[in-house]
């Protein structure tokens, strides 16, 4: 799964099959169905365009992508979240994060053990204390469609964005903070408990938001961006 999660971080187009080739040219003899039933664990699932083959859940409204062709020019304007599986010495859990398109500041992140969508309403909850976007963005997983999770949004005046499904660059802000986490922090800690990885990733986006300087942000950080800009 670790070996899994390097590659799909570094390559996010593989489904299973790539990613089975991939792991046996290392020598590893492992089967489709294997590579199938981990990556479904991780919530990993290639990013091509192809049909709609998976559904929200029972009950679950999907709404339209508004971001196609919007310019975003500051804080506020729209926010997203996602879910990656973080590896640990002997486990792992699931991260969500709450980002600003604009400024790339993380809002809010939350663990779990879980996909039960808990611990993405509780992130959620803490972002909208800091302020109200205009718009939201997220993919089409159970934990973002539901009822609990939009009702959240509508309850604020917020407007909900949904991805399409298999659309590569639709969250890619997301998908570059990931790769920032897991390869600044994640790989190079090799976490062993939880309350290690939690304290970590702590002070990581403590970094991350504070310290760290974006080339896309003109050398600034993204607490710079977000408040500097935000009051204009």
């Amino acid at each position: 799964m670790r070996l899994i999660d390097e590659q799909y971080t570094r390559a996010p187009f593989y489904g299973w099959r790539r990613m089975t080739a991939y792991l046996r040219r290392l020598g590893y003899l492992v089967n489709h169905k294997r590579v199938k039933r981990l990556m479904r664990v991780m919530g990993l699932e290639g990013i091509y365009p192809k049909r709609k083959t998976t559904k929200p859940g029972a009950g679950h409204r999907v709404y339209p992508y508004l971001l196609r062709g919007m310019k975003i020019e500051r804080p506020m304007e729209v926010w997203s979240t996602d879910i990656t599986y973080v590896p640990m010495v002997g486990g792992f859990m699931y991260l969500v994060a709450v980002m600003d398109w604009h400024s790339r500041y993380v809002v809010s992140w939350r663990l779990s053990n879980t996909l039960d969508g808990v611990f993405c309403r509780e992130a959620l909850r803490e972002a909208l204390e800091q302020g109200k976007p205009a718009i939201f963005n997220t993919d089409q997983g159970v934990q973002f469609t539901s009822e609990k999770f939009t009702g959240i949004l509508e309850d604020a005046g917020v407007r909900i964005s949904m991805d399409g499904r298999g659309r590569a660059l639709d969250n890619i802000f997301v998908e570059r903070l990931w790769r920032s986490v897991k390869y600044e922090n994640v790989y190079l800690a090799e976490y062993r408990t939880v309350m290690e990885l939690e304290s970590g990733l702590r002070a990581y986006f403590q970094f991350y938001n504070h310290e760290r300087l974006h080339q896309s942000l003109d050398y600034r950080t993204p607490a710079e961006v977000h408040f500097a800009e935000s009051e204009l």
